[in-house]
């Protein structure tokens, strides 16, 4: 079964990226390879039932269960041990991502205030895309009256492109709203 996102990658982008760049091979033609969603959580370090909740939070979000990740080393400023919860991180791919990607250009982007677009500045350099939201309660799984904080996360799109032009072009004909450049 192919989900919506498959369907318009395959009838509208594959077409317009070939026409615009010109590939000789299909197998040139960049694709979305995954979603990688990491979550700080930096406060936590103390409190397990907290940790426990953003976990919940994003296994809700993403349809998979997050690693969790450590403290590489001990930073005396931060109070920080090393092997303490700093994060949890979670990698999307095939159906599951490319739901989560309909997901996030369809119903969480719309519900941000004064929504103009996402930045088109954050590319790599190597046809990736990172995307930084503030809140996770612009996702419909996630209920305001459970919320006990609101936490922000980070989203690293990955995609076969070589350049960010190409990238950026995948991602606009996936549905990324880019903002308009004044």
């Amino acid at each position: 079964m192919a989900t919506r996102l498959k369907e318009k990658y395959l009838a509208e982008a594959v077409p317009a990226l070939q026409q615009k760049f010109g590939y000789k091979n299909v197998m040139q033609i960049p694709k979305l390879e995954k979603i990688v969603i990491n979550m700080g959580l930096g406060e936590c370090k103390d409190n397990a039932k907290s940790l426990e909740i953003a976990v919940n939070e994003l296994t809700a979000i993403a349809g998979q269960k997050p690693l969790v990740t450590k403290a590489k080393k001990s930073i005396a400023n931060f109070k920080l041990r090393e092997g303490q919860s700093v994060g949890a991180k979670v990698t999307l791919r095939g159906q599951r991502m490319e739901e989560f990607m309909d997901k996030l250009v369809n119903i969480a982007l719309p519900r941000v205030r004064d929504f103009r677009g996402v930045s088109d500045k954050a590319f790599d350099g190597r046809g990736n895309y990172a995307l930084g939201i503030r809140e996770q309660l612009l996702f419909p799984e996630i209920e305001y009256d459970k919320v006990e904080k609101i936490r922000g996360m980070e989203m690293i799109f990955v995609t076969t492109a070589q350049t960010d032009e190409e990238c950026k072009e995948l991602l606009r004909l996936l549905g990324m709203p880019f903002a308009q450049a004044q």
